[in-house]
């Protein structure tokens, strides 16, 4: 089902195929998403299932003015963004870092199916500012265009390339030296 055949599902006043439509076309894509913020499999399932909680509650609320999909990539980074600043408080009470938090749940993650390198590129990108880790995966993994990712974020385009190649200067000095090693 395409984005435009789930608009006219709910333009139809058919708010729960639509919804279904959404659920099916998005729930791998968007789960990869959180995947790569969150490192860990039982979160990101956890939190995926609020992010479509929160989409079916807003669904009312899309007017077209934004792509279907950048607007449920918008909700998915808020999501995801609200939870790794709880994280990130729990961290500073419990006196960890919360990057060594991220980077232990990647080395601890049985669902992790990577090579070492692999796992060794993920913990590079948590280190990356919030900002750029977002253009980073993103850019990167998704494979979004800038101007995409600006409706996600809010952020201009120019903006949105500096941050990447900030982020891609700062993972590939950090892969650089693992490789070394």
């Amino acid at each position: 089902m395409t984005d435009n055949d789930i608009i006219r599902l709910f333009s139809d006043g058919r708010q729960e195929e639509a919804f279904n439509g959404i659920v099916n076309a998005y729930t791998e894509r968007l789960y990869w998403h959180v995947r790569r913020f969150l490192c860990s499999h039982e979160d990101t399932n956890d939190l995926l299932q609020d992010i479509f909680i929160k989409i079916w509650t807003a669904l009312p609320t899309f007017r077209g003015d934004a792509k279907l999909y950048t607007w449920l990539y918008r909700i998915a980074t808020n999501e995801v963004l609200n939870h790794l600043r709880k994280q990130k408080f729990k961290a500073l009470v419990s006196f960890e870092s919360s990057y060594a938090v991220l980077e232990k749940m990647i080395d601890d993650d049985v669902h992790f199916n990577g090579n070492q390198l692999q796992r060794e590129l993920h913990k590079a990108i948590q280190r990356l500012p919030e900002k750029q880790r977002i253009v980073f995966n993103l850019r990167y993994f998704d494979e979004m265009k800038y101007e995409d990712i600006a409706e996600i974020t809010g952020t201009s385009v120019g903006a949105l390339k500096a941050s990447y190649h900030h982020a891609y200067g700062k993972v590939k000095e950090d892969m650089q030296k693992v490789i070394e090693t």
